[in-house]
């Protein structure tokens, strides 16, 4: 399981100071685990994340990896608002089998089973990569990076974002990517049969139609032009087609 780190925001401001940065409705913590993301001014991913109410405080579910940028931007943005952000020792657990008792359904997907916050952390064995492939699930720092647009990213199918909820960070190009275009390219689940892996092109004839990513078996998620996608398309030395 990739390293988490747990955030603990309290404070009497903590839920309207989070509601006003992020993708999703916080207010929504009410009713379980909430997923969200933080963006750029620019409308561009910064962190995914897993929010959490425990009493009145809210615990952020953040990667290892970007734990210390979020921390830091988060308090960036804080200024006078009553709000107070700091680690905890929390761990997460998950699993797809029977829920223990305290455990949240994952927002994303039912397939995802739960999460359980408290004092030990691990899974049950689940290959979690073969799951997100079969249902088309980005990963921090595969799928999702800092040039990812949510929306090309499947964030409204997998419960990350609210377009009632009012004004956050990136809100504007979000909105008009959802209210005033069609999406051009986006993630998909493909097939791949032969030797191809994370980072290689994808071809459709001689003209690049995108980037083969996390890969399971002889399925994998892609990013795509969908103006190219489709027929049979190569990447490395395999032949792609979309599922």
């Amino acid at each position: 399981m990739t390293d988490r780190k747990i955030f603990r925001l309290s404070g009497e401001d903590s839920h309207s100071f989070l509601q006003g940065l992020v993708t999703n409705n916080v207010d929504n913590v009410k009713d379980g685990l909430v997923y969200a993301a933080l963006l750029t001014p620019q409308g561009k991913y910064m962190a995914d994340f897993f929010i959490a109410a425990d009493g009145d405080d809210l615990l952020i579910d953040v990667t290892a990896d970007l734990a210390p940028m979020l921390f830091q931007r988060l308090n960036m943005y804080k200024l006078r608002a009553k709000a107070t952000l700091e680690e905890t020792d929390l761990k997460v657990k998950r699993g797809t089998a029977d829920a223990p008792a305290g455990a949240l359904t994952d927002p994303r997907h039912a397939a995802l089973g739960w999460r359980l916050y408290g004092a030990e952390g691990g899974d049950d064995g689940t290959d979690w990569t073969a799951l997100r492939v079969a249902h088309c699930i980005p990963e921090t720092g595969v799928e999702l990076t800092a040039d990812t647009f949510i929306l090309e990213a499947g964030f409204e199918a997998l419960n990350g974002v609210d377009f009632r909820k009012g004004c956050y960070v990136g809100q504007e190009v979000t909105a008009r990517m959802k209210h005033k275009t069609e999406l051009r390219k986006g993630l998909a689940r493909v097939s791949v049969i032969g030797a191809a892996g994370t980072g290689d092109k994808i071809l459709s004839g001689e003209k690049e139609a995108g980037t083969l990513l996390s890969r399971a078996g002889d399925e994998a998620i892609a990013y795509l032009r969908f103006d190219r996608a489709g027929g049979e398309m190569q990447a490395g030395d395999a032949v792609v087609r979309l599922v």
